[in-house]
């Protein structure tokens, strides 16, 4: 049985910090050199964003130029714009899981 008051070995806590600290780090530079596409529903606007929010590109179908007008082709625009933010957002919290569930267990 542990003792409750025990006094916590200080250089322990700080190596422990030290590491987590790293890892967290890691996968931050692991999140942002990611690259997410994500589309409309029909594949009218594809966008292209990096880990770090940044988009790099925004394809849109001549056809939906065509087809749509300037209203609803923003909406379309906004969709896949939309749609590639939840991607990253879900691909990021994957990466940060272990971290998370890790601290939770400390």
């Amino acid at each position: 049985m542990t003792d409750p008051y025990a006094v916590p070995d200080m250089d322990e806590l700080l190596a422990q910090v030290r590491k987590q600290t790293e890892e967290v780090q890691r996968i931050q530079r692991t999140v942002e050199a990611m690259e997410v596409k994500a589309h409309s529903r029909q594949n009218e606007v594809t966008v292209t964003l990096r880990g770090d929010g940044r988009f790099t590109s925004i394809d849109i179908d001549p056809r939906a130029i065509r087809e749509y007008d300037a209203r609803n082709l923003s909406e379309i625009v906004l969709e896949a714009v939309n749609a590639g933010l939840s991607k990253l957002a879900e691909a990021s919290n994957a990466k940060f899981a272990p971290v998370i569930a890790a601290a939770k267990n400390v």
